[in-house]
């Protein structure tokens, strides 16, 4: 488990490397990027229930 001491130093190293006024714009892309991460999953998703609907059967029962 994290603790605070290590998200301090986390937050500490970040301000180094990229500056005070770079990490909102990290965070946002960072953010954006996972989105469309999630976005690419789930389509996957769908389109591998679509071309086999046996995925869907097995998966609910899990």
């Amino acid at each position: 488990m994290i603790g605070i001491g290590e998200i301090l130093i986390f937050g500490g190293v970040l301000v180094l490397v990229f500056g005070a006024t770079q990490i909102p714009k990290v965070a946002k892309s960072l953010g954006e990027g996972l989105k469309e991460f999630k976005k690419s999953v789930k389509e996957a998703r769908e389109m591998d229930e679509e071309d086999n609907p046996e995925t869907k059967k097995t998966e609910e029962k899990k």
